[in-house]
């Protein structure tokens, strides 16, 4: 991660945003879980339902951009999303005030979850919309956490990697194979090139 460049997906973990060599996204498939609690928990939170919708708006305009082999969406869209944004914030914080500070105590006012997320919304718009104004940023980072699974399945069943070669071998290995099917290529026979000295073959 220190070594990072370009445009990074995350969930909006605090700790990601220490990376300043970066650009930021936020995964909309995290935000719409955390929409999808609100909604569920606090009917009441109006706002909760049109955001999630905005976002799958949002999705379908790009997919749909993508489809027709655009370069970006159009200015029409984005600015009739941007104001529909600020006009969801607005109401969020309209049935979410900020609590007030009891009297000669001193400290960060607390927030509940539902406020937490708001702000966040808020504060890192520019990330959670970066998907609708640059068509090579993904709509969520589940394509990454799939691509980690495996290790993660890999260490839970052995435990461990016996030796730092052998951890380094196996992600090679998946990493290759990932990056075959990624190219529509079957991993037998990207193996099969690779070991007949043509691993190349999946960038082709």
């Amino acid at each position: 991660m220190p070594h990072a460049r370009g445009i990074i997906v995350h969930d909006c973990w605090g700790s990601y945003w220490k990376y300043e060599d970066v650009t930021h996204a936020i995964c909309c498939a995290h935000l719409l879980g955390e929409l999808n609690g609100v909604i569920e928990n606090h009917p009441e939170q109006t706002w909760a339902v049109r955001f999630k919708k905005l976002l799958l708006d949002m999705k379908k305009v790009r997919d749909k951009a993508l489809l027709s082999n655009k370069d970006a969406t159009s200015h029409y869209h984005r600015h009739r999303f941007d104001m529909e944004y600020d006009a969801i914030i607005k109401t969020a914080y309209e049935e979410n005030p900020l609590p007030e500070s009891p009297a000669k105590k001193r400290g960060r006012r607390k927030k509940g979850k539902v406020l937490n997320l708001i702000c966040r919304l808020d504060n890192y718009k520019e990330s959670v919309c970066l998907f609708i104004k640059n068509l090579c940023v993904p709509f969520d980072n589940n394509q990454a956490e799939r691509d980690l699974r495996m290790v993660k399945v890999k260490t839970k069943v052995s435990g461990c990697f016996r030796s730092e070669e052998g951890a380094q071998e196996y992600l090679t290995i998946m990493s290759y194979i990932g990056s075959a099917r990624k190219h529509g290529i079957n991993a037998f026979t990207a193996i099969r090139e690779a070991l007949n000295g043509n691993p190349d073959i999946i960038f082709s």
